[in-house]
């Protein structure tokens, strides 16, 4: 009976062996288990009792497959089926087309099932990707406190998320800043602005692009309550690689201002509400460059002349320069610049921003 007994247990045993991958190494050892994936350095082997083990395919010697593997070639191609190696090679028993044999050299992935099956969603998701795929962004904080003969805080908050893929690019994106000081007992806001906006690139070569966008902003000390614009053109890839891009654009766009009624002051009367409508021609680039590991920059700069009321324009003027600190985290420096020619009475052209602080990022990061 007991003699059964370990007859049995040996079968057993050697069933499992035999339904197990084997991997061979220089050393004399030899492991069991399931081949999960390689690279062209590494294997990954999923043991019963050590889990999972990553050996170097210098150290290997040969494998022996108990289940069908996927071999992906430096041209593309894919072979399936059981595989062993010998010499150097690997020999693989398709189910189709018999023995196939290819050279170490020649393999740059192997994949069980499993893998192949994710690997493929992977690749089917980025020829069609969802609208909810693919997204990174960055979030700025500035700020800064006074405290003695004037108490002031100012805050200063930028986010940008964008969806980037080879044919479009979604951008979110928006600014604030808001300052409070309180001088001889007396409190005053004196910045207040908010400004945001949704633009969309199209590629429709490998460096031609059409682009379509809608602006929004608030600026409490130019009286504006609303600043609407809604417009879209054509735009060139001059320079486009992994540390630099660089591109100009041009088209037109309709432009809604909405200032608000102003008190009368000692100074200066009363003025009424005032809307203005008009369209305006978009000319326009942007740049961003990595320095180095560590330091982006980026930078864009668009004006506005208008064509409803010819002689006067606006621009626009943003630039960051980021340095990381760790993956997810930056300390950055932006500087902005709003210009309209013709303000409303007693009120300057310019409105700047210069602020420093904090970035953190999710994603790849941006652009």
């Amino acid at each position: 009976m007991l003699r059964s007994v370990f007859v049995f247990a040996f079968l057993c045993v050697c069933a499992t062996a035999a339904l197990a991958d084997q991997v061979s190494l220089k050393n004399g050892d030899r492991l069991t288990g399931n081949i999960v994936k390689s690279d062209a350095k590494t294997l990954l082997l999923k043991t019963e009792f050590a889990g999972e083990v990553i050996l170097q395919w210098e150290a290997i010697t040969s494998i022996v497959s108990s289940q069908t593997l996927h071999l992906t070639l430096k041209d593309g191609q894919t072979i399936v089926g059981i595989v062993s190696t010998d010499d150097g090679k690997f020999e693989v028993a398709t189910k189709d087309t018999g023995s196939v044999t290819a050279s170490k050299d020649l393999v740059v992935g192997v994949r069980d099932d499993a893998e192949q099956k994710a690997f493929d969603d992977q690749i089917e998701r980025l020829r069609h990707p969802h609208l909810t795929d693919f997204w990174s962004g960055l979030l700025d904080t500035g700020l800064s406190l006074t405290r003695g003969n004037s108490d002031s805080l100012t805050f200063s908050l930028s986010g940008k998320a964008a969806r980037v893929t080879e044919r479009d690019k979604i951008s979110v994106y928006t600014t604030a800043i808001y300052t409070d000081s309180t001088v001889d007992g007396v409190n005053s806001t004196t910045a207040h602005a908010i400004r945001g906006g949704v633009r969309g690139d199209l590629n429709v070569s490998d460096h031609l692009f059409v682009f379509g966008f809608t602006d929004f902003e608030y600026d409490q000390f130019q009286d504006l309550d609303l600043r609407n614009v809604v417009g879209g053109g054509l735009g060139y890839h001059v320079i486009n690689t992994k540390a630099t891009s660089f591109d100009v654009f041009a088209g037109g766009d309709y432009d809604q201002d909405f200032f608000g009624a102003i008190a009368a002051t000692a100074t200066t009367p009363a003025t009424a509400a005032v809307t203005r409508k008009s369209g305006e021609v978009d000319l326009g680039e942007t740049f961003n460059a990595k320095i180095n590991n560590r330091t982006t920059i980026t930078e864009q700069f668009s004006i506005y002349p208008n064509v409803s009321d010819t002689g006067t324009y606006r621009f626009q003027f943003d630039a960051t320069a980021a340095t990381k600190l760790k993956n997810w985290l930056s300390w950055q420096v932006t500087y902005s610049d709003r210009f309209l020619s013709d303000p409303l009475p007693g009120f300057k052209t310019n409105d700047l921003i210069l602020s420093t602080g904090f970035r953190l990022t999710f994603g790849k990061g941006i652009l």
